[in-house]
């Protein structure tokens, strides 16, 4: 069995264009990094102003104390939200990946199908059983990729569950660390 000239240059130009693909879906990953990034701190150096200048103009310490705990809860938010927006980045990306993954897994076993057919057609008699043997190895192979793509979905899936159950734990106790923070205040 020997490969052409063509199949060759086919096969690098196939190559050549899931590499471009996969360089896009990461410079577009990173281009949204970025702009989250800058949004962030461009957003951070006009509250960290407003605070700053809000300090300044604290003359006892309960008015610091009351700054300090009104800052609290917004930067906490804040923080979640930038941990919910990297998550989704990244799990989108991983999606990207992951879909241009099995469209090359089975192009290659469509071809690699192809192969063995071509293959098997020029066997001499008695080779039945190592064609068996190698079509099963194939269809094993794409068992073993659908098994893992599976499990690594239902691992995604979890991690975004516990991610989000977390968040909502954080949130609880920000409102709830927030709420007696007021009633101290206003008892005092």
């Amino acid at each position: 069995m020997k490969l052409t000239l063509e199949q060759i240059a086919a096969a690098q130009k196939a190559n050549l264009e899931t590499l471009s693909g996969l360089t896009d879906q990461a410079l577009q990953s990173i281009e949204k990094l970025i702009e989250l990034n800058m949004h962030i701190a461009k957003q951070s150096l006009g509250e960290s102003m407003n605070s700053a200048k809000k300090a300044l103009e604290v003359k006892d310490i309960q008015q610091l104390l009351a700054h300090q705990a009104e800052a609290v809860q917004p930067m906490a938010e804040k923080i979640m939200a930038y941990s919910r927006h990297l998550y989704e980045l990244a799990h989108e990306t991983q999606a990207s990946f992951t879909k241009s993954a099995e469209k090359e897994f089975h192009v290659g076993q469509k071809k690699m199908n192809a192969l063995v057919e071509d293959w098997t057609k020029n066997t001499p008699a008695g080779s039945d059983a190592a064609i068996h043997a190698m079509k099963q190895a194939i269809t094993s192979a794409a068992n073993v990729f659908e098994t893992s793509q599976k499990t690594v979905q239902h691992a995604v899936e979890v991690a975004q569950t516990n991610i989000s159950n977390a968040a909502s734990a954080i949130e609880k106790n920000i409102r709830s660390t927030d709420k007696i923070a007021s009633k101290n205040s206003n008892q005092k």
